[in-house]
Parts: C-alpha cells; sequence; structure tokens
C-alpha cells in the first residue's frame, strides 16, 4: 500500500511539473547559452561555428558564449559538458572522436558519450584527402593498395599522434585493402607537413586544410577524397566510392551535443536553427573553401550516425591493435 501511494504521489509531482516544464521550453532561451569547445581557441570547432553562429543566435534570441576548454584530445571540455544542468544552456561543440572514438583511446574517461551526450546538430564535415609524395609511383587508390600490397611495411604514414584522425583513417585504409603499412606518429601536423616534403613519409590521410598547399605546390599527389560527394577545392580528385572504396568514408566533423535529460524541445529548437543557418549559399560556400560539406542531419539522424561510427572506429581500433593511454 505505502508502494502505490508514493508511485501515486511521483506520477501526481509529474503532472504538477509538466505545464511548468512546457513552458521553460517554449521560452528557451531566455538567456545566453554557454558553448564549450574542448580544444585551444582558433581550432576547427571555433571556425566552424563563428560562420553560423549570428544567423543561430538570430534564429533563436539569444547569444552564445564560447568558452574553450582544451586538453586531453578534448576530454577535459567533453567531461564538464557531460557533468553540466541539462538545462540547454550548457553545449558542447566537440569533433567527431569525442563523440566516437576517444572512449575506446582512454581509459578511465569517467563518461560514455553515447550516454552522456544528447546529439544535438552537425555542422560541418571535413573529408580525408589521400594523397602520396611524388617518390610513390600510384595515381589511384586502387594502385595504392596493390603498391603497398606488393611492398609490405615500406609505406609510411604520418599523423599528429596516436588515435588521432589521420591515423585512423590510414588505419582504416589499411584493413580495407588488406595492406601493410608503417605508423609514423609526430608531435602535431606540422611536422607531418616538413616529413611529407622530405619525403621520410609517404602518405598522407588528411583533410584539405593542412595538405592543399602541398598539393598545390606539386609536392604531394591527390588520389581520392574519402566522401560520397568531391570538393569544391579538389574538382579532379575522385570520390573514394568514385576510386573503388565504398566504404572509405572519414573525416573530421563538427557537431553539438548537451548533457543527457536535456528537453527534447529544447534540443529541436536548436536543431531547426543550427540547420536553417546551414542552408545559405554564401555560408556553404565558405566551408566549402576550407574543404568541408555542411551538415544537415535531423537530431534523429545524427544520434544514429554517432552510434554508428562509434562502432566502425571500435573496429578498426581494436584491428590496428592501438592500446588506450
Amino acid at each position: 500500500m505505502p508502494d502505490i501511494c508514493l508511485r501515486l504521489a511521483r506520477l501526481f509531482l509529474v503532472l504538477l511539473l509538466c505545464p511548468v516544464v512546457a513552458a521553460l521550453a517554449q521560452d528557451y532561451p531566455s538567456k545566453p547559452i554557454r558553448l564549450v569547445v574542448p580544444y585551444a581557441a582558433g581550432g576547427a570547432g571555433d571556425i566552424a561555428f563563428r560562420l553560423i553562429s549570428a544567423a543561430v543566435e538570430e534564429k533563436l534570441g539569444q547569444r552564445f558564449v564560447i568558452e574553450n576548454k582544451p586538453g586531453a584530445s578534448g576530454n577535459i571540455g567533453a567531461a564538464e559538458v557531460a557533468r553540466a544542468v541539462p538545462d540547454g544552456y550548457t553545449l558542447l561543440l566537440g569533433g567527431g572522436n569525442n563523440y566516437t572514438s576517444n572512449q575506446f583511446l582512454y581509459k578511465n574517461m569517467g563518461f560514455d558519450p553515447l550516454v552522456a551526450f544528447e546529439q544535438i546538430a552537425l555542422i560541418s564535415n571535413s573529408p580525408t584527402v589521400v594523397a602520396v609524395t611524388g617518390s610513390v609511383p600510384v595515381n589511384s587508390l586502387r594502385e595504392l593498395a596493390g603498391y603497398a600490397k606488393a611492398n609490405p611495411g615500406k609505406l609510411n604514414f604520418g599523423s599528429p599522434g596516436v588515435g588521432t584522425p589521420p591515423q585512423l583513417s590510414a588505419e582504416f585504409f589499411a584493413a580495407l585493402a588488406e595492406v601493410k603499412m608503417v605508423h609514423v606518429p609526430f608531435n602535431g601536423s606540422p611536422p607531418v607537413m616538413i616529413a611529407l616534403q622530405q619525403d621520410s613519409v609517404q602518405l598522407a590521410f588528411y583533410t584539405m586544410g593542412p595538405v592543399l598547399s602541398l598539393i598545390r605546390g606539386g609536392k604531394l599527389k591527390p588520389l581520392a577524397v574519402a566522401a560520397t560527394s568531391r570538393l569544391d577545392a579538389l574538382p579532379a580528385v575522385p570520390t573514394s566510392q568514385e576510386a573503388g572504396f565504398a566504404d572509405l568514408l572519414t573525416g573530421s566533423w563538427q557537431g553539438l551535443a548537451a548533457p543527457r535529460g536535456t528537453d527534447p524541445r529544447i534540443l529541436d529548437k536548436i536543431n531547426v536553427a543550427v540547420r536553417a543557418a546551414l542552408t545559405d549559399p554564401a555560408v556553404r560556400k565558405r566551408f566549402a573553401d576550407m574543404g568541408a560539406l555542411t551538415g544537415d542531419m535531423s537530431r534523429a539522424e545524427l544520434t544514429a550516425f554517432v552510434k554508428n561510427e562509434a562502432a566502425r572506429w571500435k573496429k578498426v581500433i581494436d584491428a590496428a591493435g592501438i592500446q588506450p593511454e
């Protein structure tokens, strides 16, 4: 009998609070929104959001206050948002690794991103460009796979560190092509670009930004873009699908998320505002000039995408034998 009374009391409380919660969601936002970027200022997340911030703020009627919280490959800032009050006033602008692969690369993160966050909106996706130095006698992904198979362990690929997107993209290609390549980790991307020019590493699996000048200068030969559509800045470079590797879809993407338990009506409101801002042709061109594609997903689509990406990268990390730090 007491249990029944307790349940009835809880039900009554929920019914009593429903109009209040609905009103709060309806009035959202009533104050500035804190946006945590888990990397240093001036990074991809900062740049991506600033391209649409004015339009999103106009749509929502409040401004966003960006706070950079770098450290541990974005885990410090992400953890702070995971612990925040789920009221829609603290959001995370993270990279794909913050939502998918970091959980398999770091021990004791303190949270599971698939559980801790509600996905809101995909802002941009910068596909991987697969490129080789002049010493590699290939002109396509098929030829690269054949050359790597005939020369196991001869090709070196550089990355800014263990577990970073360039390494994971290269490991994914190696698994698809069933070849053996050597990973050479550096402390950041600038040393990788120097190593490519010196031919101490022969392969780059990078987004367009870092490698475009080397491609235009003839130091690197682009073989494919790991996406379903070509990049405006590299119109002659085929997609991985066109090159015979349809599953090779990799890159660096930026997405908004909120702490688990945030009212879905609030999240939907932000999603609508972000997607509307991304339809602006001028905004699309700005992203295209940077080698990025604008996002356009519903919250359900993005949630499914993140779940699938996490499963995919876990397989790649396990197959490559990358141990968590």
